[in-house]
Formats: structure tokens, C-alpha cells, sequence
């Protein structure tokens, strides 16, 4: 289940543990509020993240790039390593904040 928090002028979205082809839409629907304001310092928080499609990298890579088209920025945390291995083999830490857990 997917949550948007206000916290210290930041936005943090925490996903639920899969984006997946079966829940990848409503996961960018429930987001999409948040990308609303321009500016926004958006955060997505992966602490319970444990499995992501290609359609889950698509989305974050549009979610990113919408927020920075609205000057904002953007950065990924508390990545699992399995799933930052993804995110590093499809070349998304070269572009991207991505941490991951400590």
C-alpha cells in the first residue's frame, strides 16, 4: 500500500513491497498528488520494497523526470540490495539519488 507523507518540507512516498505489472498503474495514480506542485523535494522510500517490474523502473524514471521538469528533486531511499542492483544494472544510480538501506 502506497503512502504520501509530509515531512520537513519533503514529500516521502512509501511503497508498499511490490511494483509490479498488477499494481504498477494504481501504484502511479496513488502517486500522482504528489507530483502535483512544482518544486516539490520528493523522496521514495523503498524500506519495504522487495520486488520491482520494469514497469515499477518506468514509472520511477517518469515520476523522476516529472519532478524535475518541475524543478524539484528527486531521490530514492532505503533500497534493499537486491533491488539497488537492479536500479545500478539499468544504469538508474547514474542519473538518479538512489541510497540504499543502512
Amino acid at each position: 500500500m502506497t503512502q504520501i507523507l509530509k515531512e520537513g518540507g519533503k514529500t516521502i512516498i512509501k511503497t508498499g513491497s511490490r511494483i509490479d505489472t498488477v499494481n504498477a498503474d494504481e501504484f502511479e495514480q496513488d502517486i500522482q498528488p504528489a507530483l502535483q506542485e512544482a518544486g516539490v523535494d520528493l523522496e521514495m522510500d523503498c524500506t519495504d520494497l522487495t520486488y520491482m517490474a520494469s514497469s515499477g523502473l518506468r514509472i520511477i524514471q517518469k515520476t523522476m523526470r516529472t519532478v524535475m521538469k518541475g524543478k524539484g528533486q528527486f531521490k530514492i531511499v532505503n533500497v534493499n540490495p537486491a533491488i539497488y542492483k537492479v536500479l545500478q544494472m539499468t544504469g538508474f544510480t547514474k542519473f538518479m539519488t538512489v541510497e540504499q538501506k543502512p
